[in-house]
């Protein structure tokens, strides 16, 4: 008699050594699981920087084929920089016509000052410090995205939802020197805290928050918004006075919290409207509500288009959050997409810089992991958002000036 084929015992060998493995990884703690997964992720876009700045060329920031640690420094990370080494101005720079120009005003100072703080400890400057910390705070969030997921989910999906989120188109600015990791990590941590009730716990968080993005404003929205929602439960005997009292102390330190850097910049240059008025500096004409959102419309898809397509993204919006995967994330993370999308909506001028300010609709990536358990999905939708990381860098990171001078920002 003769043995099993060659192919067959190989082939089970494979399967053997992959059940192995699988049970190894398996046994690994949820937090070694996140980090890897997060690492992963961060490895590939830095090989998606490293690709793309082979092919840059000149640019306001220097020559042509940047290293990593250059190429990952240019755009707002610029602005950073200028904060840490010089400070905010005490006046805002005016053209002639009295109009704000841009100026550091726009970018608050958690960020910068903690890399100076750095600085001070270790001796390191700006070039290495600034993407080191912006990737810590990177891999902080996603351990705190996961914990709050797996409030309402098991550990695969959880661990879905955070790959999610790591491998988005736009997550390659989680390691570049922008706040954008450091808040994400901040704002996950205050969501994780209102939705455990530990309201005092969270204030000091909420502040920083507040320090370091302009998210106050939606997310003081959705605390009003949660207060009302738990008083309407209030006849379920769910809400007694001295939780009611936290929430409202939480609440207005929300409140104060939106309006620290405003107040900050009036205080130190001496003008009431000196946050706002660089924040528009950008745009080129004052701010009016809503009406961004129309123009643009208008110049992409002409006068009837124009008003149809800011309907049809609050329409789609309504529809994904009332979807039944939306309601098993609960309501807090709902209202909070919910406050967040609204401020977007109220006062964004929307722009190639859109996509980045997706980010902090996170929660959005546990609906996408719940809406099936079907890996093909699970892993199609991954793939996509590797190949998005490659369009973003290339298209928006990229400097490539257009023929009217400038590029679109990322």
């Amino acid at each position: 008699m003769t043995g099993p084929p060659r192919q067959g015992r190989a082939g089970s060998f494979l399967r053997d050594e992959l059940a192995f493995w699988k049970k190894r990884v398996a046994a690994w703690p949820w937090w070694v699981h996140v980090v890897v997964l997060y690492a992963l992720a961060r490895l590939y876009s830095l090989f998606v920087f490293l690709a793309v700045a082979r092919q840059q060329g000149p640019s306001p920031w220097g020559g042509s084929h940047p290293g990593y640690l250059s190429f990952i420094g240019i755009w707002d990370s610029a602005w950073y920089e200028q904060i840490y080494r010089d400070g905010y101005p005490s006046e805002i720079p005016r053209a002639g016509d009295g109009q704000a120009q841009e100026n550091p005003w726009a970018f608050y100072a958690l960020f910068p000052a903690i890399i100076r703080g750095l600085n001070a400890a270790t001796g390191l400057d700006w070039e290495v410090l600034a993407p080191v910390a912006a990737t810590l705070a990177g891999f902080v969030a996603a351990v705190i995205i996961y914990r709050l997921f797996r409030l309402y989910t098991g550990h695969g999906t959880a661990l879905w939802a955070v790959g999610f989120v790591a491998v988005f188109p736009v997550s390659p600015i989680l390691q570049v020197p922008y706040a954008e990791s450091l808040n994400l990590a901040l704002l996950a941590g205050s969501l994780y805290l209102v939705i455990g009730r530990r309201y005092l716990m969270a204030v000091p968080v909420v502040l920083l928050m507040c320090l370091s993005r302009p998210t106050g404003v939606p997310f003081a929205a959705m605390m009003g918004a949660y207060l009302l929602w738990r008083l309407w439960r209030r006849q379920q005997g769910e809400l007694q006075t001295p939780e009611f009292l936290r929430i409202v102390a939480l609440a207005l330190v929300s409140c104060a919290g939106a309006l620290i850097w405003p107040a900050l910049a009036w205080a130190v240059t001496g003008e009431m409207d000196a946050y706002t008025a660089t924040e528009t500096a950008w745009r080129g004409d004052d701010l009016v509500l809503f009406m961004p959102w129309f123009d643009m419309g208008k110049d992409l898809f002409g006068p009837v288009g124009g008003v149809l397509a800011p309907l049809v993204l609050v329409a789609a919006a309504v529809l994904c959050l009332s979807s039944g995967p939306a309601r098993r994330i609960g309501m807090e993370l709902r209202l909070w997409c919910v406050a967040y999308a609204a401020y977007l909506f109220a006062f964004l001028h929307p722009q190639t810089s859109t996509f980045r300010l997706l980010l902090p609709l996170f929660p959005l990536a546990l609906v996408a992991a719940m809406a099936s358990r079907s890996t093909a999905y699970r892993v199609c939708l991954c793939v996509m958002f590797l190949a998005g990381q490659i369009v973003w860098v290339a298209w928006l990171w990229s400097w490539a000036e257009l023929p009217g001078g400038g590029d679109y920002p990322p």
